[in-house]
Order: structure tokens, then C-alpha cells, then sequence
């Protein structure tokens, strides 16, 4: 059985937050649009709900937070993922040097990392905290333990860290297990750390050596200078949107069939079987326009 949306797009990606709390201090969290979330979702719902994926033919999930490695079951719960699934992680990578190898036997197959600058200083500046070693620790950790490629998440910030470019570029230049993408912050109004990416995404495009478009989303992969290079931009992109084949489950238990809007929630905490089902289906037919 496999999950169709109002538009007819397949559904074949599932992200899923485990928990809401951070123990970073980012000047630009978005919290994955959950704005006042309840106590997170416990292991035997989240079992559920991977179950219930696999029925509707979901091919890979991806565990998010907050900071997922700060539950003390996450290995559970890469462990009660359907077998035939893919599954990843998006971490901040402070605490992946002691966890990557666990991971990675529970069935983890990859994560993604985040990391805004390669600057002790910058990097305390925009996560409040002092464990950029702690990251690269665990980038190292994560590569030893095969869980690649390792994507390595860069927000770009307008007048912070707007000037690493090269250096993110020359950290993933001539390695395979390493893949740079530049995200851009979105702006909800006026946002002064807003950077526009298309000048820069022009500037590798012109010089790239080769230009994959990927399906998920249609987002183009940039093979420049050794490096590989993606722009991640889903504020007013419509080919973002168009070609999106993902839903989302909050913290505490909602389906979330669009990035950018919180009146179309569906609450599944606590469901189970058909009635589950439904709920998901429920909620694919409720990524629609909005007409605000």
C-alpha cells in the first residue's frame, strides 16, 4: 500500500522528531515549526508510527530534534526500524563520538551534521556553547563507524560566517564520505541574518565540473573543486515544494504534511493499527495550497 497526497505525489520519506530539547543555544532554531510541543513521543508510539510507515510503503526516515542523541533510547529506536527502511539522522554531532559506533550496529545508515563554522569563536557565538571539538570528534567518529556519506550542514548567516565558504569547501574537498550543503536561513520577516544563496549557487554552478539534479525536492548536487556541494533553499521555491515527497511527525506527536504551516496537524499520539492508518492517509490528503 503506498501513500499518495491531494497532488498525487508519492509519500516515501518520513521525518521524525524524537524530542524538542537542544543542548545548543542557536541564534536561528526553528525548532522543526513546533512552537509550544508537549512531552515527546514515547518509544512503543514511535514504534507504532515506524510500523504503520512500513505498511504505507515509506522508504527511509530521518530522526531529527532537537538534539535526538540526548534520549536515552535513541539505539531503541533505530532498532525498531522496519527492515527494508532506510534510516538517518540529522544531529548536531556534540555527542556522536561516544554513540556513532552503537548507531550504526542498531542499523543507522548515515547522518547528517550540523556545523555553521569551523571558527571556535563564531561557532560559540552562534550556538552559545564551547564543543566545536566535541563536532569534529564526532565527524570522525561517524566516518569511522560507516555511517556516510556524512552530510555536513552549513546555515549560511549573513556578517557571521558568510566568509567560510572556502574553508567548508576545502574540509570536504577530495572525500567521498563528506558532502557540504549550504543551507538558506528562512526568512519570516526581516530577518537580519537572512544570506540569499542564489549568487553563490550561480557562482559553484558556473565552475562545477558535473551537476546531478536529485529527485528529492529537485535539488541540484554540485561537483566543484573535489568537493560536492548542495543548496538546500525552501523559502518561496516552488521546485522545493513541487518535487517534495516528505512528511513530518512533531515531537509530541503530530503529523505535519507541510514544512510551513502548523493549521493542518494531525494528532496521532497514542494511535495504533487501522486507526493509525487512516490518520496518516488523513493527513496526506491535507498538503494542499494555502490560501492564506
Amino acid at each position: 500500500m503506498d501513500l499518495h497526497d491531494t497532488f498525487g505525489r508519492p509519500i516515501s520519506n518520513l521525518r521524525i522528531s524524537v524530542n524538542s530539547g537542544c543542548n545548543l543555544r542557536c541564534v536561528y532554531c526553528h525548532r522543526e515549526g513546533e512552537t509550544k510541543p508537549e512531552n515527546p513521543l514515547s518509544l512503543e508510539d514511535i514504534k507504532a508510527i515506524l510500523d504503520i510507515a512500513n505498511v504505507l510503503g515509506i522508504r527511509s526516515i530521518k530522526f531529527t530534534g532537537g538534539e535526538p542523541l540526548l534520549r536515552n533510547d535513541i539505539v531503541d529506536i533505530i532498532k525498531a526500524v522496519p527492515a527494508g527502511i532506510e534510516s538517518s539522522m540529522t544531529t548536531n554531532g556534540t555527542l556522536l563520538g561516544s554513540m556513532a559506533s552503537d548507531l550504526r550496529a542498531a542499523g543507522l545508515s548515515r547522518v547528517n551534521i550540523s556545523l555553521d563554522s569551523l571558527n571556535p569563536d563564531t561557532y560559540r557565538a552562534i550556538t552559545g556553547t564551547g564543543l566545536l571539538s566535541d563536532v569534529l570528534e564526532g565527524i570522525e567518529a561517524a566516518r569511522n563507524a560507516g555511517l556516510t556519506p556524512i552530510k555536513i550542514n552549513m546555515v549560511l548567516l549573513k556578517g557571521i560566517n558568510e566568509g567560510e565558504i572556502d574553508d567548508f569547501i576545502h574540509l570536504v574537498s577530495g572525500d567521498r564520505q563528506l558532502i557540504l550543503q549550504i543551507i538558506e536561513l528562512m526568512d519570516l520577516g526581516g530577518c537580519p541574518l537572512h544570506a540569499d544563496l542564489a549568487e553563490l549557487e550561480e557562482k559553484i554552478a558556473i565552475h562545477s565540473r558535473k551537476v546531478i539534479t536529485r529527485r528529492m525536492h529537485h535539488r541540484k548536487k554540485y561537483c566543484y573543486e573535489g568537493a560536492e556541494i548542495e543548496f538546500v533553499r525552501p523559502w518561496h521555491n516552488s521546485d522545493f515544494c513541487n518535487h517534495c515527497t516528505r512528511m513530518r511527525v512533531t515531537s509530541d506527536g503530530k503529523l505535519k504534511p507541510c514544512l510551513l504551516r502548523d493549521d493542518n496537524l494531525v494528532d496521532i499520539r497514542g494511535k495504533r493499527g487501522e486507526e493509525l492508518l487512516k490518520l496518516f492517509q488523513t493527513a496526506a490528503k491535507k498538503r494542499e495550497p494555502y490560501n492564506k
